[in-house]
């Protein structure tokens, strides 16, 4: 033989042996959990610099900036430089890079130890704008990067510069709060403050909890344990009351919105107008059937109009406030759901609408801003696939969309300042990530930022497909199977169903692994199909899609999860007599509903965080999906998992944080309480002192015990 030709096939021998033994390597399960170095690369503080088609971002503890036009990035400040400017100006030195953002194309801003900086790109120096208190939370810097809002307690304040912090509130009474998020989070309210565009005005929520009942938790911490009373409104119970101020930084003085009468409503989707001179807020009735969108004058609190309604006789659930068109004080854009999907529509301040931008049995799903003349906005639809999420720009003058975005997938996308650019944030099932600068002026990439390695690669993992089930109407139900490694057909697996099942999540998407994580590859490595369906109620698919499960939960879900199920049953190398099931909160509410409905399905159960009775549910969601007791009690009956204890036959593993003020401890505990009185046994595990999930080191506990439950029950009996 040629010795070159040896050699040249020794070395091709030596890799592919390589090769192979690196994509032998198994998953622990601190890889499947916390492992940052598994996930996909990404540009860490990825962000447009305001005013221009500038970017930045954080890499080995310096500050690169580039251009739209240019594939150089260059390094413009340090960490070792920041430090310096920092402890000039009277702060301690930083580990990390602060969080970036950009007061102007010179002018970096940073939150530091309590104070707001700017960092003068051109002299190197670092100055003091503001601070504020050590124990601030909820902080919200206004649009000038001059002001900041915070809270402290159940008080709001604001610091600016030069000035001691003012309190915007003195309350007393502890259960009335100022300036956090209302009506526990629902209808897309993620804050409790919303600065005007000059920041000198500062709207704030003013929950009035008093009239709701305390619900204890316990912190066995201390010795002895404490009591801690929260606020939590269960479905047909006293709910709080909202109102809106308004506070003027120069006057110091405090307007609230005459929103009126009943107390008991939902003030959602703050909007300051351009002018400053008004507010729009989208009321929504406690039965959350009747939405009026209302004006209001900012100085005066008075009722100025209401523009529109919208009613429905199941629910309405505005989610996003509305998008004033540039240059036009007059005119806005908004989502509504009106047609059985959220679409844009164009309208004036008299409430007139103008033009219908978008239409199809397809959703919105973020706004991302306007040109800056005006004349187009930018927004992510599921137009292509509810599997997919992809970005277009649509021309505010006749409703005319362009598609921007390329590749099958999921595009997460970020418009420039400017909006000539959008920043793309890429995956699909396939992909870990790429990175793109698109062009909107014709959709083509301007250049590419990174292109992540497959951060799996070694990792022997097994093979993923999506594809879809048909429920019991016809409808397409998307599912997505995880077989183990080196998968033979001729033999027969064992099966674990993850699922969460209910609204406002999706889990089966075209995105990284089919949106699956390392934990379901972790559990095929061991010898198990990992099944995953979402049913109807769950989310991306349209209005009639998740009002299916309408003042019936678990019901809809139940059927299509069975559907599931026969697919499974219907594949030679499943083995239906091995079959596992665990999710958590909805997805234990779903668990358990499983296990004891369909009790011959599957033989073991791991429900964590579970619902178990909706009347014991905050009064927001549940009132949406259920209405009240009263007004429906058989289908609280009917979801009431309490019934059905004596149904159990499989093994069954109940979880639950201690602390929990989202799906609180007596869910669980009412339901061990009914296993004892029904003489059924069942199994049981708590977290002490963690809320709705385990989270950090513990994780990788909690994971382990439930691979070890479904492990114990499904292993295969040695036959005699």
């Amino acid at each position: 033989m040629n010795r070159i030709k040896g050699l040249a096939l020794t070395l091709v021998l030596a890799a592919t042996t390589l090769q192979l033994q690196a994509q032998e390597k198994m998953l622990t399960m601190e890889d499947a959990v916390i492992n940052p170095a598994l996930q996909p690369e990404n540009l860490r503080q990825l962000t447009w610099v305001e005013g221009t088609d500038d970017f930045t971002y954080v890499k080995d503890n310096s500050l690169l900036r580039g251009k739209a036009t240019s594939t150089k990035h260059t390094p413009i400040l340090t960490l070792v430089n920041l430090n310096t400017a920092l402890q000039a100006a009277g702060a301690k030195e930083v580990k990390n890079f602060p969080m970036v953002q950009w007061k102007d194309a010179n002018t970096l801003v940073l939150d530091v130890q309590g104070k707001i900086f700017n960092y003068n790109l051109k002299s190197g120096k670092a100055q003091v704008v503001t601070t504020y208190s050590d124990e601030a939370e909820n902080i919200d810097l206004d649009p000038t990067k001059q002001r900041v809002a915070y809270t402290k307690g159940n008080n709001l304040y604001v610091s600016a510069p030069g000035a001691p912090d003012v309190a915007v509130t003195k309350e007393t009474i502890e259960a009335i709060v100022n300036g956090q998020a209302a009506h526990r989070s629902e209808f897309g309210i993620s804050k409790g403050t919303f600065w005007s565009p000059n920041g000198k005005q500062l709207v704030y929520y003013r929950m009035d909890q008093t009239m709701v009942t305390n619900y204890p938790l316990v912190d066995i911490t201390p010795l002895p344990a404490a009591q801690n009373n929260i606020k939590y409104p269960m479905a047909g119970g006293k709910s709080h009351h909202v109102t809106v101020g308004v506070y003027n930084t120069a006057t110091q003085k405090t307007t609230f919105l005459k929103t009126g009468e009943p107390a008991e409503q939902y003030l959602t989707n703050i909007t300051w107008s351009p002018d400053e001179k008004y507010i729009y807020i989208a009321v929504v009735n406690r039965d959350q059937n009747h939405m009026k969108l209302n004006q209001y004058d900012a100085a005066t609190g008075e009722f100025v109009k209401t523009l529109l309604e919208e009613k429905h006789a199941k629910y309405v659930e505005p989610e996003k406030g509305l998008y004033f068109v540039p240059g036009k004080n007059n005119q806005f854009v908004r989502v509504s759901e009106r047609t059985g999907f959220d679409h844009l529509y164009l309208y004036d301040t008299n409430g007139k609408e103008i033009r219908t931008l978008t239409k199809g049995d397809w959703m919105v799903t973020e706004v991302l801003g306007f040109s800056k003349d005006g004349k187009k906005l930018y927004y992510t639809s599921t137009a292509e696939s509810p599997l997919e999420r992809h970005f277009y720009a649509v021309d505010l003058s006749n409703g005319k969309s362009t598609r921007l975005s390329q590749g099958t997938g999921t595009h997460n996308a970020l418009l420039s300042p400017n909006g000539n650019y959008i920043i793309d944030n890429y995956s699909s099932q396939v992909t870990p990530r790429k990175i793109w600068v698109i062009n909107n002026k014709n959709g083509k990439i301007a250049q590419t930022l990174l292109t992540a390695k497959n951060p799996v690669a070694d990792y022997k993992l097994g093979e993923t497909t999506i594809f879809t089930v048909k429920a019991d109407d016809g409808t397409d139900l998307y599912a997505r199977m995880i077989t183990p490694p080196n998968f033979d057909k001729n033999k027969q697996y064992p099966v674990v169903v993850y699922l969460y099942g209910g609204p406002h999540l999706q889990l089966v998407t075209d995105s990284w692994l089919g949106g699956a994580n390392l934990w379901m590859h972790l559990m095929a490595q061991k010898g198990y199909i990992v099944f995953t369906l979402d049913p109807r109620g769950t989310s991306a698919r349209g209005l009639n899609f998740e009002q299916a499960t309408f003042r019936q939960l678990g019901t809809v879900e139940m059927a299509d999860q069975l559907r599931g199920v026969e697919h499974l049953k219907s594949l030679p190398y499943v083995d239906a007599s091995r079959m596992g099931i665990h999710g958590w909160s909805f997805g234990g509410f779903m668990t358990t509903t499983m296990m004891l409905k369909s009790p011959d399905t599957f033989k073991v159960g791991v429900a964590g965080g579970p619902v178990i009775d909706w009347k014991y549910y905050e009064v927001m969601y549940t009132e949406r999906y259920m209405d009240t007791p009263e007004q429906n009690p058989e289908g609280y009956n009917n979801a009431n998992l309490l019934n059905y204890v004596k149904n159990l036959k499989g093994k069954l593993l109940m979880i639950h944080g201690t602390v929990d003020d989202v799906v609180v401890w007596q869910h669980s505990l009412a339901f061990i309480k009914k296993a004892v009185d029904e003489g059924i046994l069942m199994d049981y595990f708590v977290y002490p002192g963690h809320p709705h999930n385990v989270r950090g080191k513990d994780r990788v506990h909690l994971m382990r015990k439930v691979t070890q439950y479904l492990e114990d029950n499904l292993k295969e009996t040695p036959k005699q």
